[in-house]
């Protein structure tokens, strides 16, 4: 998995090391990005397929939908729902920014996991090593180890990435809106995370 293991470095040494020390986060942007363009060449999986376009939508919707219901039902049952504004806006940097991480998570570090295992293992796999990129934020290690699960799982059946980025973007909004930040830790990880909760 070395596509993997690079970009998982990088984004560890980042969140961990060198943003606390004022690094910004373009230059790892660009790395992981720059990572994951070459492994998509190499491989010639940029999941992009047309044909499963209107499936993965499908999929898609019948599993951000009841996600959405659920985080919106824990918000009102924790009365920190409330309005953020500017939904459209929102959306807009959030579809860019699912899209990019569902690009690295589903063309690196899914498919190098399908190399070495079964289909079934390289989703939990995948999944884990997601949702261990947004330790030590509690709610959002959870939330993204689920949310991989199941588009990891729509992924496999389905190649194509928009119907996940939108998704993605989704689900983020609903967690924005359903919690404060006191719960959502700002969406902050690594050593951004624990500076919060000193």
């Amino acid at each position: 998995m070395p596509f993997t293991l690079v970009t998982l470095a990088t984004i560890l040494v980042f969140t961990w090391v060198l943003e606390p020390r004022g690094v910004p986060v373009e230059l790892p942007a660009a790395i992981v990005l720059g990572v994951t363009i070459w492994s998509a060449w190499r491989s010639g999986q940029w999941g992009l397929s047309p044909r499963a376009l209107v499936p993965a939508s499908r999929a898609a919707a019948l599993f951000t939908i009841p996600a959405v219901l659920v985080i919106f039902a824990a918000g009102m049952a924790l009365g920190t729902l409330h309005d953020r504004g500017s939904l459209a806006e929102n959306l807009g940097v959030l579809v860019l920014w699912g899209g990019a991480q569902q690009f690295v998570l589903h063309t690196v570090v899914l498919r190098e996991a399908q190399q070495l295992t079964s289909s079934r293992k390289s989703i939990v796999i995948a999944a884990f090593l997601f949702a261990l990129v947004h330790l030590p934020n509690p709610m959002l290690t959870l939330m993204t180890f689920i949310g991989a699960l199941g588009w990891c799982t729509i992924f496999t059946r389905y190649p194509n990435l928009v119907p996940l980025a939108a998704s993605h973007a989704v689900a983020t909004l609903a967690l924005l809106y359903a919690f404060d930040d006191r719960i959502t830790g700002r969406l902050r990880i690594g050593a951004a995370f624990l500076r919060l909760t000193r």
